[in-house]
């Protein structure tokens, strides 16, 4: 009979092994350890995104419950100890370095865009999570409040995140933004809110070449200097070129600017859109900043469906090794869903792994089972009868 691994083992055959053990050995994260190994160490993490369990109690009583599949994974004990010491003094670089190994196998699966231009669109925005200013002293945003801020580059197509740094909930969304080195392409396009409107950092992405587009701020003073025609029944009222007049904006964005004014029938709302991109339509325009909309769903379900509001440890380290395992399971959920061209939500994906995370079945048979069928379904080897 031909042997089938657990769909947790399938999962963690997709992470970039090679690479991982290469940064353990760059960084002797396995130094002075007799088993809990940095794989081991990631496994568990992994384990506990997957299964959504809440504390280390929990993931050391989970696993025990499976310790017949602890040969065939390479784990040799999960004492919650064990797990809290290795989170708390491990690198954390460890699992943001393999995030984004993960995510250059993500990327060439990921569909494109719904857009009929070719360039890139990403999405730029940050989002906080707030902590309990006691346990974690180091997180400290007022006086009596402590939160994370994660600042995150998303990629329109597949809505994956690209890029992503975690910073105390003090940094400003632009100063962060202005002090990143963006991992894109030229001629890309970046759309954002106007909470990142910095004309000098704006000025420095059209030198590099790339596009932005957000929403003016209503004290905006500028000189029209040229005008479009616009077609009213697609909800735009104008299309204009524009130089800015101020004293200070003029010298940190000395060139053109296109200012797009849309009224949005669905809001009974009127937006102006500022872009530095003459090519594309007026209503495309509108349409990207629309498109800005999911990251908000993205921030939205990865906490309500991640473990990143709730964490297993409270030191700085232990927080980011947590978060960053978080957006490795997000990927390897994506990379599934697009691989095997999965029809359902990703919600309904996390529901079926969950269920199923020990159980021995190929993972592209399980996907074509609907949630009833996969609560009946028996592992291989516990099939043979018993008279």
């Amino acid at each position: 009979m031909k042997y089938i691994n657990t769909i947790f083992n399938q999962l963690l055959n997709m992470l970039p092994r090679y690479q991982f053990e290469q940064d353990v050995a760059r960084k002797q994260a396995n130094r002075y350890t007799k088993h809990f190994t940095a794989w081991n160490q990631l496994l568990v993490n992994l384990y506990a995104q997957a299964s959504g369990k809440k504390s280390l109690r929990d993931i050391e009583t989970g696993l025990k419950m499976h310790q017949e599949a602890w040969y065939h994974l390479g784990l040799k004990n999960a004492v919650r100890s064990t797990i809290s010491y290795a989170n708390s003094k491990r690198p954390y670089q460890i699992v943001e370095n393999t995030f984004y190994n993960l995510l250059e196998k993500c990327r060439d699966v990921t569909p494109k865009h719904k857009f009929r231009f070719k360039n890139p669109l990403y999405i730029l925005d940050a989002s906080g999570i707030e902590l309990c200013l006691s346990l974690f002293p180091w997180a400290k945003f007022r006086k009596r409040k402590g939160a994370l801020k994660l600042h995150t580059l998303l990629e329109y197509k597949g809505t994956i995140p690209s890029f992503l740094v975690v910073t105390d909930a003090k940094q400003h969304d632009v100063k962060v933004a202005k002090n990143l080195f963006l991992p894109i392409s030229l001629d890309s396009i970046i759309v954002m809110d106007r909470g990142y409107i910095d004309f000098q950092w704006l000025y420095s992405l059209t030198q590099g070449s790339i596009y932005f587009v957000t929403r003016a701020k209503e004290n905006i003073n500028y000189m029209v200097i040229g005008q479009q025609e616009v077609n009213r029944d697609k909800g735009l009222i104008s299309d204009e070129e524009i130089i800015l007049v101020g004293q200070l904006t003029q010298q940190k964005y000395p060139e053109k600017l296109r200012l797009v004014t849309y009224y949005d029938r669905e809001q009974n709302k009127t937006y102006q859109f500022l872009t530095n991109n003459f090519h594309l339509s007026a209503y495309t325009i509108a349409q990207i900043y629309k498109a800005r909309w999911e990251i908000e769903l993205f921030f939205k379900w990865i906490k309500q469906n991640l473990k990143i509001k709730t964490f297993l440890g409270t030191s700085k380290n232990a927080v980011l090794t947590q978060v960053w395992t978080a957006m490795i399971y997000y990927l390897l959920l994506s990379y599934i869903k697009y691989q095997t061209k999965y029809k359902h939500p990703l919600l309904h994906l996390t529901r079926v792994i969950k269920e199923c995370l020990f159980r021995r079945a190929d993972i592209i048979d399980l996907l074509n089972l609907s949630l009833k069928k996969v609560g009946r379904l028996r592992d291989p080897c516990c099939e043979m009868s018993l008279f």
